[in-house]
């Protein structure tokens, strides 16, 4: 039995940018940039998304991944979190395959450009840690927000009380902004505790990646990849040419 799974979430209903986990990147859907890059990846085992949409599964299928089951409304509601989808695909897993694969590589459609070689770096070095809890993925932050403001009514006052968001970013701790790049669980623990990522969540450095959670973002990722050779472009390009 298959011990990593990449695990794809696709929940219709989005109200930001409606249906955008399938609004077309250069004539694909944004999801099939996520099961490209699982595809591609050496270390994975399966390709499973999560979806509560009929449509969206048979558009996730046609690029290759499993559907084994749509994914219950209560678990994919806006306040619906990560947890939810997880815990419910592993005890399905449990239910109807006799068994929950340890390492479940969580990838977001709305992260849609990744280098698959990354991935497996990632999944390696879960792998080789077997004290860890998880893996998540961050690129450094431009600078501390420690420097930045919160506004009072017309005035503007410091995260800190006192002056130091006047010191050169250099005087600052490097901050790292977690992304979607690239996410790793380990079913062991999820399955016995009430997180995701528990306390030796090991740190892994990501490149700078853009998130699609408006059309903005949608565009300069379009912009991206007219500009960029990309590789998973290419691939679905090719299983679907």
């Amino acid at each position: 039995m298959s011990d990593i799974i990449a695990i794809i979430p696709a929940r219709s209903g989005s109200k930001s940018l409606i249906d955008k986990n399938i609004k077309l990147l250069s004539g694909h859907p944004l999801i099939a940039y996520s099961i490209a890059a699982a595809k591609l990846s050496r270390g994975i085992d399966r390709i499973i998304v999560s979806t509560n949409s009929e449509k969206y599964a048979d558009i996730a299928r046609q690029y290759g991944a499993e559907v084994p089951f749509i994914r219950p409304d209560r678990y994919s509601t806006d306040t619906s979190t990560d947890r939810d989808f997880l815990i419910h695909a592993m005890e399905w897993f449990k239910e109807n395959e006799d068994n929950v694969p340890e390492y479940w590589v969580h990838l977001r459609p709305t992260t849609p450009l990744r280098t698959p070689e990354i991935i497996d770096d990632a999944i390696n070095i879960i792998i080789d840690d077997e004290s860890s809890t998880s893996l998540r993925s961050g690129h450094k932050a431009p600078e501390s927000p420690l420097k930045w403001f919160v506004k009072s009514d017309k005035y503007f006052k410091g995260l800190i009380d006192n002056e130091k968001y006047n010191l050169q970013k250099e005087s600052f701790e490097q901050i790292y902004v977690p992304d979607g790049y690239v996410d790793i669980v380990k079913a062991s623990f999820m399955l016995n505790n009430k997180k995701i990522h528990g306390d030796k969540m090991i740190s892994f450095e990501s490149p700078v990646c853009t998130e699609v959670d408006s059309s903005e973002e949608f565009d300069y990722i379009q912009y991206q990849i007219n500009n960029n050779k990309s590789l998973l472009l290419d691939h679905l390009n090719k299983i679907t040419g």
